[in-house]
């Protein structure tokens, strides 16, 4: 026992052992790799990440003029293209001033954004259409929803862009350029009909039918199953017949009935 009480206290007195030292290679490349990082890859992982939603305006109706830099006359030609358009096809479409394109990279990704974040075209399955202009950095997009991408191609859009409103930051005016711009894409939508009302109508009409052949097989099952409603003779049916001085017509009939039975006897 004493034996196992000294052992026991001789390596609890025992002196801890000295740490293992770090080379020094080992810490210049744990260095290096953390200043690579710094450097390079940490600005291009955040430019990877999505820019924050919040940071995007409001809309303000057909006409969004966040950059205040459209006229009232102008504002409100924009507007009843718009207008008219949806009137008439369904199809939503919106125009945009913005300043800055702050967060977002190009005029485009600011107008993906923006048609995704207001819900452009949602209600009419697709068919939206945003016109964006970009007054700091000089640049204008147009984004046309899925469904419109048939009659509005990304030829037509390019034209479009390149005339209309690349001419609005060369003269400086930018609701006409808008403008030229609205006139152009609804007259290619012009033929674009959301709704599809031929089948509701033809829904209603099936419906109208199966309940015309229901009663009209209902009539016909009740008219068989009367054949004292079938007889050719009506005034025989009545009874003005019977009774009215033409007995021999019976007796005859009634005869010719008795032969009958007798030539059965036989």
């Amino acid at each position: 026992m004493r034996i196992r009480h000294e052992a026991r206290g001789a390596r609890g007195l025992a002196p801890p052992s000295a740490a293992v030292p770090v080379p020094v290679w080992v810490r210049l490349a744990t260095g290096s790799f953390f200043l690579f990082f710094c450097l390079f890859v940490g600005p291009h992982a955040a430019e990877g990440l999505p820019p924050d939603n919040k940071s995007l305006p409001d809309p303000l109706g057909y006409v969004s003029d966040h950059a205040g830099v459209l006229e009232a006359d102008w504002k409100a030609r924009v507007r009843s293209v718009c207008q008219d358009l949806e009137r008439k096809t369904g199809v939503e479409m919106v125009a945009v001033t913005v300043t800055s394109l702050t967060p977002y990279a190009t005029a485009h990704d600011y107008a993906e954004a923006l048609y995704q974040r207001w819900g452009i075209g949602t209600a009419q399955q697709e068919h939206g259409i945003l016109i964006l202009l970009v007054l700091n950095e000089r640049e204008a997009a147009v984004t046309v929803g899925r469904n419109l991408i048939r009659v509005i191609p990304p030829t037509v859009v390019e034209t479009i862009r390149s005339q209309a409103l690349a001419s609005a930051f060369r003269s400086g005016h930018y609701g006409e350029g808008l403008y030229r711009a609205a006139v152009a894409l609804a007259a290619a939508a012009q033929e674009v009909r959301t709704g599809v009302p031929t089948k509701p109508r033809t829904r209603g009409l099936g419906i109208v039918l199966t309940l015309l052949t229901c009663a009209l097989a209902l009539a016909f099952l009740w008219w068989i199953s009367r054949p004292d409603l079938r007889h050719p003779y009506g005034r025989i049916r009545r009874g003005e017949f019977w009774g009215s001085g033409q007995g021999g017509f019976g007796g005859n009939f009634g005869g010719f009935g008795g032969g009958a039975s007798g030539e059965g006897l036989k």
